[in-house]
Order: structure tokens, then sequence, then C-alpha cells
């Protein structure tokens, strides 16, 4: 069973299939969130609707971006550093 799940993610002919599975996914991910009852919310943006997932998606870009930033600016040494 698990021999043949792992053959279709890694099928290139299966891309297009797994995109709209992805993409189905996380629309009912954000379609649930307007869905789930916020009268315990603690902080006034848990009450709106759709937020996790706008927050999540922000954090994750903010965050790849940073990380590249820092990779280019700092980190990453030219070929013949060590020579």
């Amino acid at each position: 069973m698990m021999k043949r799940i792992l053959f279709f993610l890694g099928d290139p002919a299966n891309t297009g299939r797994l995109k709209k599975l992805l993409y189905i996914t996380l629309a009912v991910i954000v379609a649930s969130d307007f869905i789930v009852h916020r009268e315990h919310a603690v902080f006034i943006w848990d009450k709106i609707p759709g937020w996790s997932a706008i927050y999540g998606f922000i954090s994750c870009v903010l965050l790849i971006f940073v990380s590249k930033f820092i990779g280019h600016i700092w980190l990453m040494k030219d070929e013949d550093y060590y020579d």
C-alpha cells in the first residue's frame, strides 16, 4: 500500500492531479474556518475568519525571504573562499 502511494506521488504524470488536490484541500481548510464557532476567542484577531491561514501564509513567505536574504548577504561565501 505504501509503495503504491509513493509511486503515485513520485510519478510526474500525476502532477496536475496533486496540484488540484492541494488546492482543494487548502480551500476546504479556509472554508472550514468560516464555520468554526468563535465564542471563546482570547484575542480580537482570533475572531477573524481565515486569520490562521492568512497569518500562516504570510509567516511562511516572510521566513523564506528573510532566510534567503541572510543567506545571500552574510552566510554565502565565494567559490574560491577556501583557496
